[in-house]
């Protein structure tokens, strides 16, 4: 299934893709599409609908995060080799982590308001994870039965404030509007090997990222069993896994970096795409 949440803000409705391409209303089944809606019992229970009695929504509408309540909003640094020599640090012995605000979060077409005196923003498109039950110490080989799917993210980044200002990396990755989420959840019976998937991301048109997750240097397996050793994993949250190679720190001769104006599209096959227009600051595009 593709689950999503759609409307405008604070007036979102939870939503699903049909086989057709067709959106279809939730609204008459669930509230909302929460976290506590993407344990295995209650995916059950929407697998089980049928489609074509779901109201059909006339596009285009805004595609909001796919889910509410994204409770922790955990990132996986250098996950890709190629990535981690552009930037100039060693590939890590084991997962480097840190964590973006969950304020950041937005849907997958919002706008993108560059911080306050931002001079190094930058992009990163990485899959996202998404738990679907509780995971404490689990195994590799249990660890893809807590997940409940899958979806884009752009893995938005301040580089100045994450590099040069001191401190941890959270600086330059929680700015208002840096986590784009979605356009859905794909379910994980719709992806069985999360290592196979083609990524890319585009800047004004130009294609800047082209990679794929069989080069992550940890595996999905592996992340959600390592990060369950270090917190509680719970429904709704998400693991952002890395980047391939491409962003905007590492351009040769010269770094590129975001300005108002700029246009990103970026994609994972078969899990959608998104497309975001970049803004100076301006607090009413994050509010309104």
């Amino acid at each position: 299934m593709k689950l999503l949440r759609y409307g405008p803000k604070g007036q979102e409705k939870p939503g699903l893709i049909d086989a057709e391409g067709v959106l279809r209303d939730l609204s008459a089944v669930l509230p909302d599409l929460r976290a506590a809606d993407l344990g295995p019992a209650s995916l059950a229970r929407l697998a089980a609908l049928d489609p074509a009695r779901l109201p059909a929504v006339p596009e285009p509408v805004r595609m909001a995060q796919p889910w509410a309540g994204v409770g922790k909003f955990i990132c996986v640094g250098l996950n890709y080799s190629d990535h981690a020599a552009e930037s100039g640090m060693a590939v890590p012995a084991e997962p480097v982590l840190f964590m973006k605000a969950t304020s950041c979060v937005i849907g997958c077409n919002d706008p993108v308001v560059l911080p306050r005196e931002s001079v190094k923003s930058d992009w990163e498109v990485e899959l996202g994870v998404v738990i679907g039950s509780t995971a404490r110490y689990v195994t590799e080989e249990e660890a893809l039965r807590h997940v409940a799917g899958y979806c884009v993210v752009n893995d938005l980044s301040e580089r100045e404030y994450q590099l040069e200002r001191g401190g941890q990396w959270d600086k330059g990755k929680g700015c208002d509007t840096f986590g784009p989420i979605g356009p859905w959840l794909v379910t994980a019976d719709e992806v069985p090997d999360p290592q196979n998937l083609d990524m890319w991301l585009e800047v004004n048109g130009r294609r800047f990222q082209s990679g794929s997750t069989r080069t992550m240097v940890f595996g999905v397996a592996h992340l959600v069993s390592y990060i369950s050793r270090f917190m509680t994993l719970n429904p709704g949250d998400i693991i952002s896994t890395g980047t391939p190679p491409g962003v905007g720190l590492g351009q040769k001769p010269d770094p590129v970096y975001l300005r108002p104006g700029d246009t990103m599209r970026l994609g994972i096959g078969g899990l959608g795409e998104q497309r975001q227009t970049v803004h100076a600051w301006n607090p009413e595009l994050i509010d309104g």
